[in-house]
């Protein structure tokens, strides 16, 4: 499959928007592994090899184990690699991916204020969103993973 067009080239000004997020979420108060955990869940959920192959390279520099990688798409069944504040992270971009199945339910909102503030909670909704919005542009244009 080759790539379709380069968006960076084609609407710049879309380009530098999306990348007008990637600096807020420098600054926000998650943990790398817990943007790189996020992000790749929800590239797992819509098959980004791009996006996988990426995030997957950042994690491990992060620190991440090759373990949890490896068994992320199985988190649910493995809970004691993941702890409780992660599998809110994880429940919550797979409740906000797969957004049309039921959105982010009552549940997982209430479990998330356990673990988190308001401001964090946004900031997780945001993080959710701009990994969907990259892996959006990544599939859609065929954004080849490097060799």
């Amino acid at each position: 499959m080759s790539a379709r067009l380069d968006i960076a080239k084609v609407d710049s000004a879309a380009y530098k928007a999306m990348f007008g997020l990637e600096g807020y979420l420098q600054t926000i108060s998650l943990t790398h592994i817990q943007k790189e955990l996020i992000k790749l869940r929800a590239s797992q959920i819509n098959k980004c090899a791009f996006c996988l192959d990426m995030h997957s390279k950042d994690a491990i520099k992060y620190g991440e184990t090759p373990q949890r990688i490896f068994i992320l798409n199985g988190w649910r069944e493995a809970k004691d690699l993941f702890t409780e504040e992660e599998q809110v992270l994880l429940a919550m971009t797979e409740e906000i991916t797969l957004i049309s199945d039921k959105g982010l339910t009552e549940e997982t909102f209430q479990k998330a204020k356990q673990y988190f503030d308001e401001g964090t909670i946004a900031q997780i909704i945001m993080a959710i969103v701009t990994i969907n919005a990259w892996n959006r542009i990544a599939v859609s244009t065929h954004l080849e993973v490097p060799r």
